[in-house]
């Protein structure tokens, strides 16, 4: 039984029944018998069942983002820009997919030859509860828009947002089966990705969930894509807009309660401005106000979970036992509600896990470094390579920066940021593979050359 609880006061929403083995099999089954004909179905067929889920998705955002904000306690602000940036993502494959899927002619010995891009078949697509429309649509718009068919396996703490996705894509017109909400839980995950008529699989979730599904998905030699956590490295300069930077790390470390894998993390600040940028952010985190997610007042939002929220307040204990220093915050608010206080962590130093692991709620670790030289020592010194961004007045230094940068994504003078016309992902302990743009479109097909003599 999957159950659905409102984080902002802890009260039950709806209990979900889970699928058993038969269940399972009928909805594989059904996958299997669509796919071959949706795999061979016309690109245009395909965009138009795409730019149709993009309407729907705009004259539902206020449904679909209420129903968010209830799950997993998301802004009802947050949420509808969500939605928003779902439609988005449709509009670019709506608008590019041809283009990014036309064969490639070659010029070789052949009479002719080219590359053509094919679907793969089935894809299971496991992904988390932070972002529960985002995280899907980002994968799902271009997956089934190169012909493939799609199966989720939604986070467990939001199942309401997975069966609505369902009917998202079945009001759509999708054909039924091409895409399926498996109500499944994490133990029958592995059956589903060893199942021959899965064949491929994408993970959006923690490093821990990557490698177990990355092993699996190895073990029967099927394409993987794994985005996975992040400490993204927010760098401020000595030269930069110290009021700029310390508006957007606000944004970039606390929107979403901080459960963001892009969100900035490790705020590295030079000495000369530590002070003056500590002064300007620490007003602001001061600023948030919790309360009910549904009301626009609401600028921080509950943790979506109890166990998630004393996992991190175990990450800051740890710290403060080392040495750091809480500038605000630092401890849960309510034993009612999912709230955390909005967190400033001064001082953080090799040995405590501030300074290893992904805390994954409202709180800042502040490093200080000496200079530009340390900082990007510090940053690169991270497992993880997801996303950074650097702050600098000068434009071709913060470039230099961020060319050296070992992330995925790297911004200057802006908040690291997800985007369909640029690939997402990670690499190091972040993950490999990419979603959106050009690439996301392609992880998904055989790539497969053809030679006319």
């Amino acid at each position: 039984m999957f159950t659905s609880i409102n984080p902002a006061n802890g009260e039950k929403l709806r209990d979900y029944p889970m699928w058993d083995a038969a269940r399972i099999e009928q909805a594989l089954s059904l996958t299997a018998s669509v796919t071959p004909a949706w795999n061979l179905s016309p690109l245009a067929e395909r965009v138009s069942l795409l730019r149709r889920t993009g309407e729907i998705l705009r004259k539902r955002r206020d449904q679909y983002a209420t129903l968010m904000s209830q799950e997993m306690g998301k802004l009802i602000g947050e949420a509808r820009a969500e939605i928003e940036k779902c439609a988005l993502c449709c509009d670019y494959y709506v608008e590019h997919a041809a283009a990014l899927l036309a064969e490639a002619p070659a010029k070789t010995d052949a009479a002719k030859s080219y590359v053509a891009y094919q679907p793969l078949g089935s894809v299971l697509a496991i992904m988390p509860w932070n972002f529960p429309f985002w995280q899907l649509i980002r994968a799902a718009a271009p997956t089934l828009t190169a012909g493939n068919s799609l199966l989720l396996k939604h986070a467990d703490n939001v199942p309401g947002c997975a069966l609505a996705l369902a009917e998202l894509f079945h009001e759509a017109g999708y054909p039924q089966g091409v895409f399926q909400t498996l109500m499944i839980g994490i133990p029958q995950v592995e059956g589903v990705i060893k199942d021959a008529r899965v064949h491929a699989v994408t993970l959006t979730g923690s490093e821990r969930a990557g490698r177990a599904v990355g092993r699996q998905a190895g073990e029967v030699l099927k394409k993987c894509i794994l985005e996975l956590g992040g400490s993204d490295a927010f760098v401020v300069l000595e030269d930069a807009d110290v009021k700029l930077a310390a508006e957007a790390g606000v944004k970039s470390r606390y929107q979403n309660a901080g459960q963001s894998c892009i969100a900035a993390k490790r705020f590295i600040v030079v000495d000369k401005i530590a002070a003056a940028f500590l002064k300007e952010f620490q007003v602001l985190v001061e600023a948030l106000k919790t309360g009910d997610p549904l009301d626009a007042d609401t600028t921080l939002a509950p943790m979506a979970r109890f166990d998630l929220r004393a996992a991190l307040h175990q990450q800051v204990q740890d710290a403060l036992s080392k040495g750091a220093r809480a500038l605000t915050g630092g401890a849960p608010i309510s034993d009612k509600s999912a709230f955390y206080a909005p967190t400033i962590l001064d001082s953080i130093q090799p040995g405590m896990r501030a300074w290893y692991e992904e805390l994954f709620g409202p709180v800042a670790s502040i490093i200080r470094v000496v200079d530009e030289e340390q900082a990007l020592k510090v940053a690169n010194g991270s497992n993880y390579g997801l996303g950074g961004s650097v702050w600098t007045r000068d434009k071709q230094r913060g470039e230099k920066f961020a060319r050296c940068l070992q992330s995925g994504s790297a911004f200057v003078n802006g908040m690291v940021k997800s985007d369909p016309r640029l690939p997402f992902g990670g690499i190091k302990n972040s993950g490999y593979g990419r979603e959106l743009a050009c690439h996301g479109i392609l992880e998904f097909t055989n790539v497969k050359s053809v030679w006319i003599g």
